[in-house]
């Protein structure tokens, strides 16, 4: 059993460390809001401060959300496109209250 320490001492950090926000390269997102902005107020600088300030609530909350909701939003957040931590927030968080709602109200969504 000894001998045996080590090696889930080390499987319980390994699995720790992968339940982790994900690195996201969030510039090609912050070029293309900023190059499709209507607005002149939206700048390649605003998008990265949203992006900044989303990983910043992403690292505080991550532990909040279920494995399959993180892996759920990870996916679509980086998939066709760049990726984003603003979406990746908001995904987590729909999932999160979507989860939260009674089953009732789910069943009624659909006329039962």
């Amino acid at each position: 059993m000894a001998a045996l320490m080590p090696i889930i001492l080390a499987g319980s950090f390994l699995v720790l460390a992968a339940d982790r926000v994900p690195d996201l390269n969030i510039e090609p997102s912050c070029r293309a809001a900023a190059s499709a902005a209507a607005s002149l107020n939206r700048t390649e600088d605003t998008c990265k401060r949203d992006e900044i300030d989303a990983r910043g609530t992403l690292d505080k909350d991550w532990g909040l959300f279920t494995p399959g909701q993180k892996t759920r939003c990870v996916s679509l957040s980086s998939r066709g496109g760049s990726p984003s931590y603003v979406e990746l927030l908001t995904c987590l968080e729909m999932a999160k209250a979507a989860a939260a709602l009674p089953a009732d109200m789910l069943n009624h969504r659909d006329g039962r």
